[in-house]
């Protein structure tokens, strides 16, 4: 488990690291439109993978009547 949360992790300090460097006029404007794209995947993976474990634990309570 501790693979995946810091898989997790290291995805949002990469989206964290790619909207500093936007914030600060450190992204050349040629390279902005794919950083921007490489921010929504990392962002809508994160946002899979939170539904994912959200559904596992609701299972996990309901198995357990929780």
């Amino acid at each position: 488990m501790k693979a995946k949360e810091n898989s997790y992790r290291k995805q949002i300090e990469e989206v964290e690291t790619i909207l500093s460097k936007i914030e600060n006029g450190e992204t050349d404007i040629d390279d902005l439109a794919s950083e921007i794209k490489k921010a929504s995947q990392l962002l809508q993976q994160c946002k899979d993978k939170l539904f994912r474990t959200e559904q596992e634990v609701e299972q996990i309570m309901a198995n357990n009547d929780l």
